[in-house]
């Protein structure tokens, strides 16, 4: 049995009470938060205003770290020292140097040490995990993930750049990992542009891209104000391109195809071919017949599988699925990326 308590109890503190409250294999022993308006309203749990008197109920086995980012280090610290397991929401650490702290520390401690990256269990991934890893594409060459808003401007912590605040640090951590989790080979270059567009104090639009040595080339573009009058642009996109095919994936609730062509146009060197577009072959409207399409595979995930993941590493069923070497890489990548965008130039990462 897995009983929590709950350090923080705010939106992510609160969705994890609710996660939790579903699960068959765990229970909440006790919250704390410093508000004390936040403690409201709870039953059938203790409630402290202070994370050194919840570390010392006994009962609690596992701690879910859910304060503001830049207090990360500190709480692993009083955690570990309680020799009570971790499971530290994102983004993990302010820098690299910081997580390394805190894997040393866990490690030191005898402690299970994991990361709550969550979104390694959305939908419209998952499919498009599938498909690459599937090679329903053939040789693939490009991975493209996009997100993007009309507000423009954000709120809470995420306006403090000294608490980890702006998109990179928010939404980035989220689709930055999904990539290096999902893209085999080492990581060998990284290119970034990183602004503020709306928000002059933390990053609200940023498009990274990544160079594998295995041949792909990933790409992550994410704009708070970033416009577009169609359906569903406020959402996610992916697109997949291989050399049998591509394939797109878009919105939270997702929708696309695997898109192929019934044949390609044999190479004619020296001839030119008019078409009603000029002399061109592999551009304007294709005929009618020529693009191919295919249903998606089917996935059946969501979120509460990372606890069910983790309650069966806890039960020695499984391995650890965020690994805190995998994340260890993608705080790297992220200090790589602030280099990258303030010199404007590539940067050799692996």
């Amino acid at each position: 049995m897995l009983n929590f308590g709950i350090i923080g109890y705010g939106f992510m503190g609160q969705t994890h009470g609710e996660t939790i409250k579903k699960l068959d294999y765990a229970k909440i022993v006790a919250i704390c938060d410093i508000n004390k308006d936040q403690l409201t309203d709870l039953e059938e749990v203790q409630t402290f205003l202070k994370a050194d008197d919840l570390l010392s109920e006994s009962k609690i086995n596992t701690v879910i770290i859910a304060v503001p980012n830049h207090l990360h280090l500190e709480m692993v610290k009083k955690v570990a020292a309680a020799k009570k397991d971790i499971i530290l929401e994102k983004p993990a650490a302010m820098n690299a140097k910081e997580f390394q702290e805190m894997i040393d520390i866990t490690q030191e401690a005898g402690v299970r040490f994991t990361i709550h990256h969550q979104r390694r269990w959305d939908k419209d991934y998952r499919i498009i995990k599938k498909v690459v890893e599937n090679q329903t594409l053939g040789e693939i060459y490009t991975i493209k993930n996009s997100l993007y808003g009309f507000n423009g401007n954000m709120h809470d912590w995420h306006v403090y750049p000294e608490f980890g605040g702006g998109m990179l640090y928010d939404w980035g951590v989220h689709l930055l990992d999904q990539m290096l989790w999902m893209i085999p080979g080492k990581l060998k270059t990284v290119y970034a542009d990183v602004r503020n567009i709306i928000n002059q104090n933390v990053d609200d639009y940023f498009n990274v891209q990544l160079y594998f040595d295995s041949g792909i080339t990933g790409q992550v573009e994410l704009g708070t104000y970033f416009l577009k009058d169609e359906s569903s642009w406020f959402e996610r996109h992916w697109f997949v391109g291989g050399d049998k095919g591509s394939a797109y994936v878009d919105g939270f609730h997702p929708q696309g195809k695997i898109v192929r062509t019934s044949e390609l146009l044999t190479n004619v060197p020296g001839k030119i071919t008019m078409t009603a577009a000029g002399p061109t072959r592999s551009f304007g409207p294709p005929p009618q017949g020529r693009l191919i399409t295919e249903e998606l595979p089917e996935v059946n995930v969501n979120h509460q599988m990372f606890f069910d993941h983790y309650y069966n590493y806890v039960e020695g069923k499984e391995e650890l699925v965020v690994k805190p070497s995998e994340i260890l890489r993608l705080m790297k990548l992220l200090d790589i990326i602030k280099i990258s965008a303030h010199d404007h130039r590539s940067i050799n990462f692996e």
